[in-house]
């Protein structure tokens, strides 16, 4: 995925100005594909001047007036191609993962505290995702559209649940290191035996 493409999408649900995609980036789009405020307002200058989108003409005086875009029928056309190409999935990255490889070699300080906050910023994301999920995917709100966005918020939520159960799974390890001081050189599988 890209910014440009992320743009497009959001300019297309409804025409927006460079704050309002921030806020909407910031309440929805943000959740599985964040951008600041620069990136945003970067990427709008450059798909309006290769002709994707265009500023909407203001019925105030330009002076302080926020630009509003909307998305021409060549950003449409680009969306829908990009859209439509197959992608491969991408190996995840992810620092605390390689952490916790690292902490198999050099000792685990600290990082069971950062587990544990981890764990409780995934519990927050995932009330969050069911929060909106509640208000914004009743039952019966069935037109293609809302189901393919409850389908990304559902998808959320089911990574929300993985992490916070793998998070809790982790930390229920630690517990077990307890009894042990350290890492012994002989007790470490060598890499190559490691699946991560």
């Amino acid at each position: 995925m890209s910014l440009p493409h992320a743009i497009l999408t959001a300019l297309l649900e409804k025409p927006s100005s460079g704050l309002e995609l921030t806020r909407r980036f910031d309440k929805s789009i943000g959740y599985f594909w964040s951008a600041t405020h620069q990136q945003i307002y970067r990427e709008l200058g450059k798909l309006e001047a290769e002709g994707s989108i265009r500023a909407l003409a203001s019925q105030q005086p330009a002076r302080g007036q926020k630009k509003r875009y909307e998305v021409l029928s060549a950003g449409r056309d680009e969306l829908a191609r990009w859209t439509a190409a197959p992608q491969d999935p991408k190996p995840p990255r992810d620092a605390l993962l390689l952490r916790l490889r690292a902490a198999a070699v050099v000792g685990t300080e600290g990082i069971e505290a950062d587990l544990r906050r981890h764990l409780e910023l995934h519990r927050r994301q995932l009330t969050e995702y069911e929060r909106i999920q509640e208000r914004d995917f009743p039952p019966g709100k069935d037109a293609p559209a809302a189901r393919l966005q409850h389908l990304v918020l559902r998808a959320g939520i089911d990574l929300e649940t993985f992490w916070t159960g793998w998070l809790t799974r982790a930390l229920e390890e630690f517990e077990k290191f307890e009894e042990f001081e350290g890492f012994e050189e002989s007790e470490r599988p060598p890499p190559e035996d490691s699946a991560s």
